[in-house]
């Protein structure tokens, strides 16, 4: 992902808002308010799912849904960010902490309800902000390269928690329960995998040349889908 010429990050306010174009783009763009707006969501689904209070009732299934619709929005922003000429450093900064923070509530809340051992949130937490944060302010000047194993990963995790999050057994009963377990045991291992491949891939790089700072310019239309971060994990 390109940056600005700039040394550090910089969060303009003036700029384009939807249009497309070659003139710098506002941090208020429309990509970016689909961001902030993800994770103004997180505290809604949180208060949702405590007010339901392990019922499984309406509370519980618009929680779910609101789940839903939020992570649906990862790939929304990010298609306009690169559609549209859109990237800046408040969306490549904003779009993996919002993921983070909406996954990363959901898990909390599963293991607060007893749904989901308390091991597994742990683990997938450390993997998820320990990379982001090592990307951060480690990998600055490099860009590893995007892994379809990650972008799975993010997939899986998404339909893993989206299912546990649904109240299924109340229509179909107990079964369904077997079916979580297995999409909650294939997010995990493509956590682990994934993370590990992504600190191995930052080992053998670590003698690379630094990515010089380049103009943020659009996306091909062709370009393969992906989000504001820097690089895919």
């Amino acid at each position: 992902m390109a940056t600005s010429k700039k040394s550090g990050p910089s969060f303009p306010m003036r700029g384009r808002v939807i249009a497309d174009g070659e003139t710098p783009a506002s941090s208020g763009n429309v990509a970016n308010i689909i961001t902030i707006v993800r994770i103004l969501l997180v505290p809604v689904f949180v208060v949702l799912l405590v007010l339901d209070a392990g019922q499984d009732g309406w509370l519980r299934v618009a929680a779910a849904l609101l789940f839903i619709v939020a992570i649906a929005t990862d790939g929304v922003d990010g298609y306009l960010a690169r559609r549209r000429n859109l990237v800046t450093d408040l969306g490549i900064l904003l779009d993996p902490i919002a993921d983070k923070l909406l996954t990363g509530a959901a898990l909390v809340m599963l293991a607060l309800l007893a749904e989901l051992p308390a091991w597994v949130v742990v683990v997938i937490l450390v993997r998820e902000w320990g990379i982001t944060v090592f990307r951060f302010f480690m990998l600055r000047n490099r860009v590893i390269p995007a892994s379809r194993g990650g972008k799975l990963k993010t997939v899986m995790q998404s339909v893993a928690i989206s299912f546990a999050l649904l109240p299924l057994w109340v229509l179909v009963g107990d079964w369904i329960n077997w079916v979580n377990t297995v999409l909650m045991t294939i997010a995990l291992v493509l956590t682990v995998v994934t993370g590990v491949d992504y600190l191995w891939k930052a080992w053998r790089s670590r003698n690379d040349e630094p990515v010089t700072a380049a103009p943020v310019t659009a996306a091909p239309v062709d370009a393969e889908p992906a989000t504001d971060e820097p690089a895919a994990s």
